[in-house]
C-alpha cells in the first residue's frame, strides 16, 4: 500500500481546510488526486506501519466478529433492499451445495464502497469515468479491499456511555442526531488518543436496540426512514480527514441521521438524496464507511476491561467491481 503524495494530518498544510477545502479541477472538500493508490481511498493511511503497530493490541487473543447475519434484518431497513433466500441443494443424498436468490450485499452489516456515490455535477471518487463503474470493471471496486484487506488498530467510541453519562442518552425510537464534537469527547472519556490511520469504530447502540423492537416498530421506522447517526455537518469529514482515520464504521443504518436534518449544508450539493452526507465521506474523501456493525460484544468487553483498541481485519468479498459487500470484519485482542 502506498502513501499519499502529501501526508495529510492535522499539521499546517496538510489539514482539511488547508489541503482540500479548495481545488483545481477536483469539488472542494475531496481528496481526489491525493493518494498513489485510488482505489483504497482513505484505506491508505493504514499501511504496514500501522498494521505492525496494531499488533500490539492483541494480549488475551479473544476474537469479536462485528457482523450480523445476512438475514438479520428481515426486512431491511432500506425498502430497496431485501434479506437473501438460502437454498441448500444436493447433487446425490451424500452432498450438499447452497446458493443465496435476492442477495443484497448492503442489507445487513457491511462495507460502502468507492462507486455508492458519486459527487454531484463531477463524478465518482478521483474523477474515475461513469462509463468504467460497471460490473467486472476495477476502478474503486471492492476487491481493491478484498485483495489488499483493510487491517490497523480498531479504535472503538463508545458514544452511547459517553451521551449516557452526561444525561442524554440517545432515544433511537426518535432517530436523534449525533453532533460530531461527540467522537474528541468520547476518546477524551476513555482516556485513549485517535491516531493516524485508525479503524473508526463508534456504537451507539441502535443496531442492538433495533434488532431487539418489535415489528411495529421497526416496519414504522423503516416506512419513515428514521435512524439515529451523525448530523449533516461539515466537521464530520473535516474530524475524520485531519485525524487520517482510514475506515470509519458505525452500529447505524446510514452513519448519518435519517430523515435528513433541515440545517444540512449539503441540500444544494446533494440533492438526488436530499443533502445527505455520503458523497462528502464516499466520493469526495474516499472513506470506506461501515454502515449496521455489530458492536454489542465488543463493546461490552470494552466496557468490562477499559481496553479500546484491538487489530481489526476487513476483507469485503473479492467481487471485482462491486459496489458494497458484507464487512467480514474481526476485531482480536
Amino acid at each position: 500500500m502506498t502513501s499519499v503524495h502529501h501526508a495529510a494530518g492535522p499539521h499546517s498544510g496538510t489539514r482539511y481546510v488547508d489541503l482540500l477545502a479548495r481545488r483545481d479541477g477536483a469539488p472542494p472538500g475531496s481528496s481526489w488526486w491525493v493518494f498513489d493508490d485510488a482505489d483504497r481511498g482513505t484505506a491508505n493511511f493504514a499501511g504496514p506501519q500501522q498494521v505492525r503497530s496494531a499488533a500490539g493490541s492483541i494480549r488475551t487473543g479473544e476474537v469479536f466478529s462485528l457482523d450480523y447475519p445476512l438475514t438479520a434484518f428481515d426486512p431491511p431497513m432500506s425498502r430497496s433492499r431485501s434479506a437473501p433466500t438460502h437454498t441448500i441443494t444436493c447433487a446425490h443424498e451424500q452432498s450438499r451445495d447452497d446458493h443465496l436468490d435476492g442477495f443484497f450485499l448492503q442489507a445487513s452489516s457491511h462495507l460502502d464502497g468507492l462507486r455508492h456515490r458519486r459527487v454531484s455535477g463531477y463524478g465518482f471518487y478521483d474523477g474515475i469515468g461513469d462509463d468504467t463503474v460497471v460490473a467486472g470493471s476495477p476502478p474503486l471496486g471492492v476487491q481493491a479491499w478484498a485483495d489488499a484487506p483493510i487491517v490497523g488498530r480498531g479504535l472503538l467510541l463508545d458514544v452511547a456511555g459517553l451521551l449516557a453519562e452526561e444525561g442524554a442518552e440517545l432515544d433511537h425510537a426518535a432517530g436523534p442526531a449525533i453532533d460530531a464534537d461527540v467522537l474528541a469527547r468520547a476518546a477524551r472519556r476513555q482516556r485513549v488518543t485517535v491516531e493516524p490511520g485508525d479503524l473508526l469504530l463508534v456504537h451507539t447502540g441502535w443496531a442492538g436496540w433495533f434488532l431487539q423492537a418489535d415489528a411495529e416498530t421497526r416496519g414504522r421506522l423503516r416506512e419513515q426512514r428514521s435512524a439515529t447517526g451523525f448530523a449533516q455537518q461539515r466537521l464530520l469529514p473535516e474530524w475524520l480527514w485531519d485525524n487520517q482515520i482510514a475506515l470509519f464504521a458505525t452500529d447505524t443504518f446510514a452513519v448519518e441521521v435519517l430523515p435528513v436534518l433541515e440545517s444540512s449544508p449539503y441540500h444544494a450539493t446533494a440533492p438526488e438524496d436530499g443533502g445527505m452526507m455520503h458523497q462528502e465521506l464516499i466520493a469526495k474523501l474516499g472513506i470506506p464507511l461501515g454502515e449496521l456493525w455489530n458492536l454489542t460484544a465488543l463493546v461490552e468487553h470494552s466496557r468490562r476491561t477499559g481496553r479500546w483498541d484491538s487489530l481489526l481485519t476487513v476483507k469485503p468479498l473479492n467481487l471485482v467491481g462491486g459496489v458494497g459487500s458484507p464487512c467480514n470484519a474481526t476485531a482480536i485482542r
